[in-house]
């Protein structure tokens, strides 16, 4: 296998996780929140996707963008998880769409952009969206827990 499929593996296992959490949302927990001021569980799933977008125009595209209040702003605006779902399906197709496309040498070359990973290769990335959205399953498990619903063992 490639260092490009192994990636892409990676992603879309990674994305795999996260749907088998959040499918047992319905739309109405959309605007859940456990406490106020807390992302809803739509912001939830969109700042994920925001996060997936993040990394890829990070280590491929204009570099980072570390404008986090509006960062955040946006991921406010999030109310439906259905939408916020078809975004995280979005970005894990443009992030595996971007490592396929990279060669090894673009995978193994630092990222430009040295504000953040600094020395570390685009490659990288991939560490950062996997353990990220595994943080936001963790919290959405809990989400789930908070009204009555259990979540879903992510590997099966």
């Amino acid at each position: 296998m490639t260092m490009q499929e192994t990636l892409a593996t990676q992603l879309a296992t990674s994305q795999k996780y996260f749907q088998g959490t959040v499918s047992i949302f319905d739309e109405d927990d959309s605007v859940f929140a456990p406490t106020s001021g807390m992302f809803t569980a739509a912001a939830q799933v969109a700042h994920a996707a925001d996060t997936v977008d993040w990394f890829v125009k990070g280590a491929f595209g204009e570099g980072w963008d570390l404008d986090f209040a509006a960062i955040e702003a946006r991921i406010r605006k999030a109310t439906s998880l259905a939408d916020a779902k078809a975004w995280l399906d979005r970005a894990f197709a443009a992030a595996i769409e971007a490592v396929r496309g990279a060669t090894d040498e673009e995978l193994l070359g630092p990222i430009p952009d040295e504000r953040m990973f600094k020395g570390q290769p685009r490659a990288a990335i991939v560490n950062g969206i996997v353990d990220h959205t595994a943080h936001h399953r963790g919290s959405l498990a809990v989400y789930a827990r908070v009204i009555g619903k259990t979540p879903k063992m992510p590997y099966a």
